[in-house]
């Protein structure tokens, strides 16, 4: 028999669970920037979804299964702070389409892009002449990223979670003895100890793990 107070109970329930589990891994859930906050999105909607009109679920069948789900997320989301690897298999990593003007054909293809798609992305980031863009990435999230000829203001960080983006170093017109060297100045002997570093007004700002 179907009961309202059995649905009532077990939406809260729900909402109090998500609320708690968005909290507790970031907000970028509300905003998904990688397929694992997609992933983690359909599921927890998957699971309140199909079990508030499963009256043969019972209610302490739900709250495991939430916990369960729970448990497996948080555990994903340390491993892929911690784990470089793993970020990489379970989040992928930024693909360059564009480099001084070129389109790199292998790269949209190892990415699934159609020409129609990649044409499409550009002409929504206003780019009407291919050759005016320096470097165009396409980020985890599916947005695309420009840099144009001529721009000062580099809009990647050039280290990310203890690692170099060498596509960076090449826009800032730099290798990798001077980042190293410029790491040096600041205190920091190892790429793997900095969590973020971008390129501001010729300047390197760092931000470091704090062990």
């Amino acid at each position: 028999m179907f009961a309202y107070s059995d649905v009532l109970i077990k939406l809260v329930i729900g909402f109090l669970f998500i609320t708690v589990l968005i909290n507790l891994t970031g907000k970028s859930n509300l905003a998904p920037t990688s397929a694992m906050d997609q992933i983690q999105n359909y599921v927890l909607g998957g699971i309140v979804g199909g079990v508030l009109y499963n009256p043969s679920i019972t209610l302490i069948q739900f709250i495991i299964i939430l916990l369960i789900w729970s448990l497996l997320i948080l555990i994903m989301r340390y491993i892929t702070i911690h784990s470089q690897v793993m970020q990489k298999f379970l989040n992928g990593d930024p693909v360059t389409v564009v480099r001084n003007g070129e389109i790199l054909v292998d790269n949209c293809l190892r990415a699934n892009l159609p020409a129609k798609e990649v044409a499409l992305k550009l002409r929504m980031a206003g780019v009407t002449d291919v050759t005016m863009v320096k470097r165009a990435v396409l980020e985890q999230s599916g947005q695309l990223t420009i840099v144009n000829q001529g721009d000062a203001n580099i809009k990647f960080p050039v280290i990310t979670d203890g690692t170099v983006d060498p596509d960076v170093l090449d826009l800032m017109e730099k290798d990798q003895a001077w980042l190293e060297e410029a790491l040096r100045r600041q205190g920091v002997e190892r790429i793997k100890d900095v969590y973020l570093a971008e390129f501001r007004n010729n300047q390197l700002v760092v931000a470091k793990y704090h062990h």
